[in-house]
């Protein structure tokens, strides 16, 4: 079905972490080589929001990027987030990670763009810089519309013109430019892949003409996520749409009805520990342990859904 190498269902991965903070690197190799042995999965990105880069070292960011590569490269693509606030640090970044076994990167934007915006010349230039100084093939991470970071359809047709640019993480977060825009860059860029973000309404992105999906909840879920994409990108509404209740009742228990953050991710973590999935419930200060009445409510809303959760 995924006929471009770029394309389909791409896992946003945990990170695993010892009482003492330090990366439980046994409990990362066991962790991906489940998801990398999901049929159907294309590739694994690390140091992702997911992965909680902001409270990674960046000797860490490399030695994540280079576990997850010896243990699972030769089977699934590895992809390393890069999160800096410049184009020097952002190149020694994407060098490091090829280094280490990477086969691409997923560019974010340097986040004092968050507050300061940016111009055009500065966004484009930022990806024109890391693709000249790194040579590395580069995911671009839109960011939702209502930040200064997120580009615009003209900018993101013209980063996705950049050589080394192989794909666009879509989460614009935005239905009414969705459809329009997926249409646009697939006649502008036909050969760049556009792949949703959008883990709290994924069906629905996934309808708008996207090309697959780099989603946290691929790291969750992957049997139930590489089915719902495939289902939907074929056009099977009511296999869509079974999947997609699973996917709801889930969505529920970890996003409830917000966007992907920090607090998601580490009640991603939780629900996995309880299943016995995942190796710890631990994430990188400054978040702080979920307090009982929140891990039990978890521990409740897991149990009642109706999917078995592999391990």
């Amino acid at each position: 079905m995924f006929e471009h190498a770029w394309s389909g269902v791409f896992a946003a991965t945990l990170c695993p972490f010892h009482e003492d903070y330090s990366i439980d690197e046994e409990g990362l190799r066991a962790y991906v080589r489940h998801i990398a042995g999901v049929e159907g999965i294309r590739g694994l990105v690390c140091n992702g929001h997911t992965g909680e880069v902001m409270g990674l070292r960046a000797v860490e960011r490399v030695l994540v990027t280079k576990i997850i590569a010896n243990e699972v490269g030769d089977q699934v693509k590895i992809v390393s987030g890069v999160c800096c606030e410049g184009s020097l640090e952002a190149i020694d970044h994407a060098l490091a990670a090829k280094d280490v076994g990477a086969d691409a990167i997923l560019l974010m934007p340097p986040h004092h763009w968050l507050r300061f915006g940016r111009t055009s010349e500065t966004a484009i230039g930022y990806f024109e810089d890391v693709a000249k100084g790194a040579d590395i093939p580069i995911i671009v991470h839109q960011y939702p519309n209502w930040t200064k970071a997120s580009y615009s359809l003209e900018e993101m047709i013209t980063i996705a013109r950049i050589p080394q640019v192989v794909a666009i993480k879509i989460g614009t977060r935005d239905m009414s430019r969705l459809e329009h825009e997926y249409r646009v860059l697939k006649q502008e860029v036909p050969n760049v892949p556009h792949l949703s973000c959008h883990d709290e309404y994924l069906l629905a992105s996934l309808l708008s003409g996207s090309d697959g999906a780099l989603v946290g909840f691929a790291g969750f879920v992957p049997e139930l996520i590489v089915e719902l994409v495939r289902a939907a990108l074929a056009g099977d509404l009511e296999r869509a749409r079974r999947t997609q209740e699973l996917v709801y009742r889930l969505n529920r228990i970890v996003y409830r009805l917000g966007e992907p953050s920090s607090d998601a991710h580490q009640r991603m973590k939780v629900a996995m520990t309880l299943q016995g999935r995942f190796p710890s419930m631990v994430v990188r200060p400054p978040l702080r342990p979920l307090c009982e009445k929140e891990i039990k409510r978890i521990k409740r809303e897991v149990a009642e859904t109706p999917y078995t959760l592999s391990k």
